[in-house]
């Protein structure tokens, strides 16, 4: 901060300078005093008064820091899916993942979160997870991060009876879970605005949709519209940039930290069946990627309210060996979105565990 002294002398030099310039100029006596007189009287009451203000310096460090943890945090999340998968067998029977060792993510020092770090961040929690296989994969992988086996294997039975809703209260921490089957976008606008409705909010929400519209509907256009449309509801629910609003502001009601689960690697020869092989194509899966991407929907594609959990990236990451049918990934894949998903939320929290 500059002192008073240096703003002093700095005030003198100007009254003294100034005047003399102007008089180079040629400017008449009675105007050269009397600027002289004015700007004299001006730099001594902003002197006297500066230290009862913040000063510009202080003020400017606070906006740089701000906006440097915004970037820092903003970085971080685009790193998160930066993840290697290591096969330990010949056999490929046992995998692994970490992230991988670049400047970049080391310096956001992401985490594999133990079952009572999981716990922590979780504690008290309301989740939502919403969608089709993927999602149902997804919120499995998020209890066995905060569940013992012996109570996983009850759980697998509950959520997976086919295309059912599921509910659970994990006492211990006070979190509890809902999936909601949701295999169309359609499905999860309704249920979106039936929470809208209520004014209800969980803490995380996370949705996902896009292999039955492919596998029924085969018509990418058609779901991009339904994609507009989610988003457009859910810039509505919460505090977002006022940039996703039109400039319109916000509304003042609790946001849920909003998640997308994104499709896997389709691998078309392991497809199990010829009508999935025939619609599932690459062209098609590349059609409906390019609709996401222009819905605006996601952060890390265009500043949208949702985070991606990049499972194609992901499962694309493990290969080939973690599939059976091509669609659906060994458990390992979900388990690293689900840690990319908490470390998003530690991010967002700006937690440190």
């Amino acid at each position: 901060m500059m002192g008073g002294v240096q703003l002093g002398v700095l005030a003198a030099c100007i009254v003294l300078f100034v005047p003399m310039g102007m008089a180079g100029w040629h400017l008449s006596r009675n105007k050269m005093l009397f600027f002289s007189g004015a700007l004299f009287i001006t730099l001594a009451v902003g002197v006297h008064l500066t230290p009862y203000f913040p000063s510009i310096y202080d003020v400017l460090s606070s906006l740089s820091s701000s906006v440097d943890e915004i970037n820092s945090r903003d970085s971080c999340i685009s790193f998160l899916h930066d993840v290697s998968f290591l096969h330990k067998s010949s056999n490929f029977s046992s995998v692994d993942y970490a992230w991988v060792n670049s400047p970049p993510v080391l310096a956001c020092d992401f985490q594999k979160l133990g079952r009572s770090d999981a716990a922590d961040l979780l504690n008290g929690s309301w989740v939502v997870v919403a969608g089709d296989s993927q999602a149902r994969l997804i919120a499995l992988s998020l209890l066995s991060l905060v569940l013992d086996s012996e109570d996983m294997e009850v759980v697998k039975g509950d959520l997976f009876k086919r295309h059912s809703d599921y509910r659970m209260v994990i006492g211990q921490i006070g979190m509890k879970l809902d999936f909601i089957w949701a295999p169309y976008v359609g499905n999860l606008t309704g249920m979106i605005t039936e929470l809208k409705q209520n004014g209800n909010y969980p803490d995380v929400l996370v949705i996902g949709s896009g292999l039955w519209h492919m596998l029924h509907f085969t018509n990418s256009s058609d779901y991009g519209v339904s994609l507009q449309s989610l988003r457009d509801l859910v810039v509505s629910l919460a505090p977002i940039a006022p940039s996703l609003t039109g400039g319109l502001g916000s509304v003042s009601v609790r946001s849920p930290h909003f998640f997308w689960v994104g499709m896997p690697w389709l691998i078309n020869s392991l497809l199990n069946t010829e009508e999935k092989r025939e619609k599932m194509d690459d062209a098609m899966v590349s059609a409906y990627s390019r609709e996401l991407y222009q819905s605006k929907l996601l952060r890390q594609w265009g500043g949208g309210p949702l985070i991606l959990l990049d499972v194609e990236s992901l499962s694309r990451n493990c290969g080939i060996s973690c599939t059976v049918d091509g669609m659906h990934y060994d458990g390992v894949v979900y388990e690293a979105a689900a840690h990319v998903m908490l470390n998003a939320l530690l991010i967002e929290s700006h937690q440190k565990l």
